[in-house]
């Protein structure tokens, strides 16, 4: 029945063992964790990285939690700081159906409670699966054409559900508890698109962790809090942020299929729309002998939804603009074929053949029949050849996956410039055999700068 899904929800999240997730669907947990933590010491350069720190130290005082690629804060302070190192450099995975980043919320309380209580490696796996799933299918559970038009944007919505629920796992919470700790949660779901734009919406996902933390926390109080918050009439999450939703699809197939297999990764530091049209970009790259130089126009098509959130940025301003600009990241991937961090520091995305490039030599129109972050590219050339791509399934995607070892790159990538080589090097192995780890204090002690 739609009034059970909280609880049924809950008591699945209480429950979860490693032994019941399957060996495919551990591996996308740790791959999801890796290339979390490879977002968050690649997010130490980001713009508002200084300012978010400084606000979590102040927030909570405290040294006795453990910061990716950092030092110490509070559990608070970290909770928050590790949440926004990992979106700060728009560059963390992305759950297509839902436009919702799951891993900022969910990791770091799960990571910041297992390095409190001494955990193990079983048990954290286990919390980032209750974590994930129960996010994406909340996710699922809301009409999102509704959602997205009311202007909710998803991370601090349904990223405390998830938070709870690794935060839960942890402390070992039973179904009834769990159910509480989805209340608490829920009360505390916020954010709109309003915030598109501007850094703010990445505070969306360090919140939407701290949320989930405190519900879990106060929950293990025995604070009570209304146990079927996701299907009830009056205020609940599917009745005040959509059309009543759809709460049997919360709970049809659980166990058996995991959405939690929907999140996609980001290769590149730019929106999760447009990854498409980098997609098709590098394959062109790939597939022809040409340079930027013999290029005198470049047209792209993306979707709806891309094409309202990212191709209105023709000139950008600043280091978050340019990660949302269609027109910049053609220009970048065209001249410098490639697209990291190096492509968003101001010498490079101010640089004058690159803003007149991205101004005056690339269009993007729409195209009604493309969806998601689906993209064509045509590219004319000087010599009055054409090249063209499509691009349906991005890199990065469930169905165009990236492999272990491109994750384990793109971790080895960004952690060089934070942690040392024998550093490196334990994490992936550490991460790579996280049933077996006794401690988590040893995958922590290693992120530690």
């Amino acid at each position: 029945m739609a009034e059970e899904a909280t609880q049924a929800l809950a008591g699945y999240a209480a429950t979860l063992d490693v032994d019941a997730i399957p060996d495919k669907v551990r591996m996308q947990c740790k791959n999801l964790l890796l290339d979390a933590l490879a977002c968050a010491v690649a997010g130490h350069a980001g713009e508002e990285t200084p300012q978010v720190a400084a606000f979590a130290t102040a927030l909570a005082p405290g040294a006795d939690t453990s910061i990716i690629g950092g030092a110490y804060l509070s559990l608070t302070g970290a909770t928050i700081l590790n949440a926004f190192l990992i979106t700060a450099v728009t560059m963390c995975d992305a759950h297509r159906a839902t436009l919702t980043h799951v891993t900022p919320e969910v990791v770091p309380p799960a990571l910041a409670i297992a390095e409190r209580d001494n955990l193990s490696g079983r048990d954290f796996l286990a919390a980032l699966a209750a974590g994930f799933e129960v996010t994406t299918r909340i996710g699922l559970g809301l009409d999102f054409p509704a959602f997205r038009a009311r202007g909710f944007h998803g991370p601090g919505i349904l990223g405390p559900f998830g938070a709870a629920a690794a935060v839960g796992r942890l402390l070992r919470f039973d179904a009834a508890t769990m159910a509480r700790s989805f209340g608490l949660a829920g009360s505390q779901a916020a954010g709109t698109f309003a915030a598109w734009g501007t850094p703010t919406v990445k505070f969306h996902q360090c919140r939407g962790a701290m949320s989930g933390l405190m519900a879990a926390l106060l929950a293990q109080q025995g604070f009570v809090a209304n146990p079927d918050f996701l299907t009830c009439p009056d205020g609940g999450l599917f009745s005040a942020y959509s059309d009543r939703g759809y709460p049997e699809r919360v709970t049809e197939d659980l166990g058996t299929r995991w959405e939690l297999g929907e999140i996609a990764l980001r290769p590149w530091p730019a929106a999760a729309a447009i990854q498409g049209m980098i997609s098709a970009l590098f394959d062109l790259l790939e597939q022809h002998d040409f340079r930027a130089e013999d290029v005198r126009h470049v047209h792209v098509a993306l979707g709806q939804r891309a094409y309202d959130m990212h191709g209105f940025y023709a000139t950008y301003k600043g280091k978050f603009q340019a990660m949302l600009s269609a027109h910049y990241a053609a220009a970048a991937v065209l001249h410098d074929r490639d697209l990291s961090l190096h492509q968003f520091e101001p010498e490079r995305y101010e640089a004058s053949d690159i803003v007149r490039f991205a101004t005056e030599n690339v269009s993007v129109s729409l195209d009604t029949a493309l969806t998601g972050p689906e993209a064509t590219v045509e590219l004319r050339l000087q010599n009055g050849t054409t090249l063209a791509a499509r691009c349906i399934h991005t890199r990065g995607s469930p169905e165009n996956p990236l492999t272990t070892e491109q994750v384990r790159a793109k971790f080895r990538r960004y952690a060089a410039s934070v942690l040392s080589a024998n550093q490196i090097d334990g994490v992936i192995q550490t991460v790579a055999r996280l049933e077996d780890v006794g401690s988590m204090r040893t995958l922590t002690g290693m992120l530690r700068r």
